[in-house]
């Protein structure tokens, strides 16, 4: 593998140094002149001009290192485990290293995202690269020092040695390792010399959090800052007519009641203000009879599938060949509703809108596409506006849509004042961006005991399946494969949900695939086996790498032996370029399914930090039992039924399973951990509650639908 061999860096692969007027020296790695080579020379700290995804190395004179973490930290861990892989290279001792979140800088970073779980799977090998062209350069200001050759010399936790026993503090050669050349020649460690990658390492953050410290876009706060909260259409579609604020302006610590686009804007001296007087304003919205709801969106994609009204994806072979010819047809219908995100912080950003300049701090995934987005709303310079990234108390995808970054900037630029936008949990419930309801309707053919065909018709509202997810697993295992794909346009506003599309597919699918499993008479687990041991052509996953997370979940699950009164389902799906196979393990109480174990078996190639991992893993799993069981949100005339906890249902601490997690020895680059470990337990609960009550539950949640089917 590539990770087990000497890498050499390009000369092109450069460092850019500068000495600080601290006293230290910053180290920066540019990936984009890794993509297209230019020969550029060191620069000062002030023409530093980054074009990619960057790491910040800043050592001090003293010995101590700094890493500047540029991407969104929304609790992935991301702000521990990217510099966990510069200090690995640099070789400096973990417990000297401070991490400093960095700010926005849309001149020199280019990919600040926190998204599609891709931070350490896109950041691996250039933060690699950094450390280690780092420590080069030390090593190299300590061969001039000593007169000796750089070969003769060796490195451990911010310490250059000589074979004489002689050592040098990384502090003590900062200056000097300023002043030269960038090396043409880099060495990576072997994953066997890691002493930092491949340890569990406490979220950095974690005694700040504890101790309530302020981290989060909530806590973000600036003296003179007055407070704003958004009235909106109650119902997706319906336009603003009139408003009386009389009332709402009597209100003590209002400031002031104005209205923007189809929205009410509240500026007060608090957040309490700001709320009350929302619910004093008097508003008349345009009818909202004729908005579309979930009953009438659920028939409009019902229609389109019946006639057929799809856009293919992905075909092989002849699917409507081998239906016809096939002894049996299996058909099956899944449905799936639509989702808000809940995070346990709500949204809310910091905005200071000014003639010469605008001011933007928050939480947030995706802070250069907001700041482009508000620029283009404001008519401003990208160049005139700042932003600040904090700790982001939940994301799931939320947060890769800043409409809530343009409105708290266009507050502040009608208010002429510096505003904190803050959404009440019913803002964010029913002024939010949803995981879009789908549907999926699966044939399958079989034949002398096998399947021959396989098809897959979706009907999603706005947003469904990609050609990279029709890619996946079965396709490849199947001779015939036919996946489909159609819209239902509707105005309420979906986006990226968990793991999306895969959320919902992976459950529909490995239960689907369970059907033709037991129609063929056939063990579940030993079915998937037989279908990826023959998987034929070019597909965009390892059938060997899924066979063998299976094999290690078959394993740890004791498959095929359970304790009287208790049943197993098993899942295994693709997502994020990693293989997850999970087994859940129910118990039936008083006539419904109590969730007892989750055995999991992940294969993300090199874990960076397991401690964190591990807790990406029970989180996402936890997750998705939580909205496989309870997840419900339904429309009626574009209004959503639930605005908070008291009708829309969240897993409880007691309802949480045991999670028993196993990661796959690898030395394939790190793939996604964020999302992964969701997609594949809603089809093993599914699978689970059949083979327990020999009922299939299709639609989620599975709570709500449970009398329906059983």
């Amino acid at each position: 593998m590539e990770t087990t061999k000497k890498n050499s860096v390009d000369r092109r692969l450069f460092m850019k140094t500068s000495l600080l007027a601290s006293g230290g020296i910053l180290f920066g790695f540019n990936l984009l002149e890794a993509l297209n080579p230019k020969a550029l020379v060191p620069t000062t700290v002030e023409d530093l001009n980054f074009h990619e995804f960057n790491a910040y190395i800043k050592i001090a004179e003293n010995g101590k290192v700094t890493l500047f973490s540029p991407n969104p930290e929304i609790g992935q861990g991301v702000k521990t485990s990217m510099p966990m892989i510069v200090a690995e290279e640099l070789d400096v001792a973990w417990e000297d290293v401070t991490v400093v979140q960095a700010k926005l800088d849309t001149e020199n970073f280019k990919r600040q995202v926190a998204g599609g779980s891709q931070s350490i799977r896109k950041g691996w090998k250039p933060l690699r690269q950094t450390g280690a062209t780092a420590r080069q350069m030390l090593l190299e200001a300590a061969a001039l020092k000593w007169k000796v050759s750089s070969v003769s010399l060796s490195t451990k936790e911010g310490f250059v040695f000589h074979e004489n026993g002689s050592k040098l503090g990384y502090g003590e050669l900062v200056e000097a390792a300023s002043k030269l050349e960038i090396p043409s020649n880099v060495t990576l460690k072997n994953p066997e010399e890691f002493s930092i990658i491949g340890q569990g390492k406490r979220n950095v953050d974690v005694y700040k959090i504890t101790k309530g410290e302020s981290l989060f876009g909530l806590d973000y706060k600036v003296e003179g800052m007055l407070y704003a909260a958004v009235l909106r259409p109650p119902a997706f579609g319906q336009k603003l007519k009139s408003f009386d604020a009389t009332q709402a302006k009597k209100l003590s610590g209002v400031v002031n009641v104005f209205q923007f686009e189809d929205n009410i804007a509240v500026i007060a001296n608090n957040t309490w203000a700001a709320f009350s007087a929302k619910k004093l304003i008097v508003a008349e919205w345009s009818s909202d009879a004729s908005i579309d709801g979930t009953l009438e969106l659920n028939s409009k994609m019902e229609t389109i599938i019946e006639n057929d009204k799809l856009k293919s994806l992905k075909k092989k072979g002849d699917v409507k060949v081998a239906l016809n010819s096939s002894d049996k047809v299996l058909e099956a219908s899944y449905d799936s509703s639509f989702l808000p995100h809940n995070c346990m912080e709500p949204m809310n950003f910091y905005a200071n809108v000014t003639p010469e300049k605008i001011e933007l701090a928050g939480s947030i995934q995706t802070p250069q596409n907001s700041v482009n987005s508000v620029a283009k709303k404001l008519g401003r310079d990208i160049s005139e506006i700042d932003l600040k990234l904090t700790r982001i108390g939940g994301g799931f995808g939320r947060r890769l849509t800043g409409d809530f970054v343009v409105d708290a900037a266009v507050i502040s630029d009608i208010a002429k004042k510096p505003i904190k936008l803050v959404y009440t949990r019913e803002d964010d419930m029913t002024g939010g961006i949803y995981k879009p309801a789908v549907k999926y309707k699966f044939k399958a053919a079989l034949k002398k005991n096998d399947l021959i065909g396989y098809e897959l018709k979706e009907a999603a509202v706005n947003r469904g399946m990609g050609r990279h997810h029709a890619q996946n697993f079965p396709f490849g295992a199947v001779p015939n494969l036919n996946i489909a794909s159609g819209l239902v346009q509707s105005e309420i506003t979906i986006g990226w949900w968990r793991a999306p599309v895969s959320n919902f597919l992976a459950f529909a699918e490995q239960s689907f695939l369970d059907e033709v499993a037991i129609s063929l008479k056939k063990d579940p687990i030993e079915y998937r086996l037989e279908m990826l041991a023959n998987v034929k052509g070019k597909v965009n996953y390892s059938a060997s790498r899924m066979i063998a997370v299976i094999e290690k979940v078959r394993k740890d699950s004791k498959w095929g032996s359970s304790v009287e009164g208790t049943f197993k389902g098993f899942s295994a799906y693709y997502s994020h370029q990693s293989y997850v196979a999970e087994v859940v393990e129910i118990e039936m109480k008083d006539g419904l399914p109590v969730i007892k174990k989750v055995y999991c078996a992940v294969d993300c190639g090199v874990v960076v930090n397991p401690m964190g991992a591990d807790n990406q893993v029970v989180g996402g799993i936890i997750d998705g039992v939580g909205h496989a069981m309870y997840g419900d949100f339904e429309f009626e005339n574009g209004k959503p039924t639930s605005s908070n906890y008291d009708k829309y249902r969240l897993i409880r601490m007691n309802e949480t399973p045991q999670v028993f997690c196993t990661f796959v020895k690898s030395d394939e680059d790190p793939t996604g951990l964020g999302e992964p470990t969701l997609p594949p337990v809603s089809g093993a609960i599914g699978n689970a509650i059949a083979a327990a009550t020999g009922k299939r539950i299709r639609k989620l949640p599975f709570v709500k639908n449970w009398e329906l089917n059983v």
